[in-house]
């Protein structure tokens, strides 16, 4: 039995009795589509952005920054950074200052871009979502695919030495205190207000995100999709295209189910919504303030190849 069985009823009763829509019609359909996607990615959103709380309870950004100062982890130090990007439900923008934090605590660059490419590519968020829109093997696949992404890319630009292209100020910016409050009674409570705190930030953007999708979904034509992402060229073509299309990966995940089911392949849809959460305008805009332009071309470089492998290997695996 579907588990969001009752959403789907409460969807469809809203759309056909309550609106006493034609469910022929395709405006039907499309309502019938927004309402269902919208409450699903909430209550997913919610229970995903909940147990992540709790995991931040556990692993706090500074007892990680101290744990990969003091130990030697053979590598392992990139999966745990990665790991630990997972586990911050923060957009690109607002992984940033993590990031300087980390680089200030002397914490390897390469290490430090493992976490900058996890924490947006692989939060909360996206995995919520991703679950509710494509199910929990392209969710699994994508999750494991997006934290290899993030180590294997930090490990490259990690061995390219490229301290020397920070910016002079990063090193004297003092860390912000982002320790968590730990003084009260009641996690739990805390970790729910913080929870609905995210659901009340990213509304907006799944709101406007499923209002597309299902606008893409009821009313484009499938040939407008399949004539222009096709082919060899598709996935570095929709790689490309994603970033000047950044909106929050609340906004853009919506919209790569509503491409599948037009026909785009899943691993050239994967690669646009990737690159459309990861490579983003804003984050890079706020990278140049802390790197110069010669590490963050470098940077978007190695990521951008990254995804866009990524996205081949998604067609062959899920294809």
């Amino acid at each position: 039995m579907d588990i969001f069985y009752p959403v789907e009823s409460f969807a469809g009763w809203i759309t056909f009795s309550v609106l006493s829509l034609d469910s022929t019609t395709t405006l039907a359909q499309a309502i019938n589509f927004f309402i269902y996607d919208s409450i699903k990615i909430i209550i997913l959103l919610f229970v995903i952005t909940f147990i992540m709380g709790v995991i931040n309870i556990f692993l706090p950004v500074e007892k990680v920054r101290d744990f990969l100062l003091k130990n030697k982890l053979f590598g392992f130090e990139y999966l745990l950074a990665a790991l630990f990007g997972t586990a911050t439900p923060f957009c690109s923008c607002s992984s940033i200052p993590l990031f300087i934090g980390f680089v200030k605590g002397g914490i390897p660059l390469g290490v430090t871009f493992a976490f900058l490419i996890s924490s947006p590519l692989v939060d909360s968020v996206v995995i919520a979502m991703l679950l509710g829109l494509f199910g929990l093997k392209v969710t699994l696949v994508y999750v494991v695919t997006g934290i290899v992404i993030s180590m294997l890319a930090g490990f490259v630009l990690g061995r390219m030495k490229l301290e020397r292209y920070l910016e002079p100020w990063v090193l004297k910016v003092q860390s912000a205190n982002s320790e968590i409050d730990r003084s009260k009674e009641s996690y739990i409570l805390k970790i729910i207000d913080d929870s609905l705190a995210t659901i009340k930030i990213v509304f907006p953007y799944i709101f406007i995100g499923v209002g597309l999708s299902s606008f893409i979904h009821g009313y484009v034509p499938t040939e407008f999709f399949t004539q222009y992402v096709r082919g060899f060229w598709s996935v570095p073509v929709a790689t490309i295209i994603a970033v000047p299309l950044y909106a929050n990966a609340a906004g853009v995940l919506p919209i790569g189910q509503a491409l599948v089911s037009k026909g785009i392949p899943i691993g050239t849809v994967l690669s646009f919504m990737m690159a459309a959460v990861a490579l983003s305008i804003p984050s890079s805009i706020m990278l140049k303030k802390v790197m110069n332009w010669k590490l963050l071309i470098i940077f978007l470089g190695v990521v951008t190849f990254a995804i866009i492998l990524s996205g081949y290997f998604f067609n062959i695996v899920l294809g």
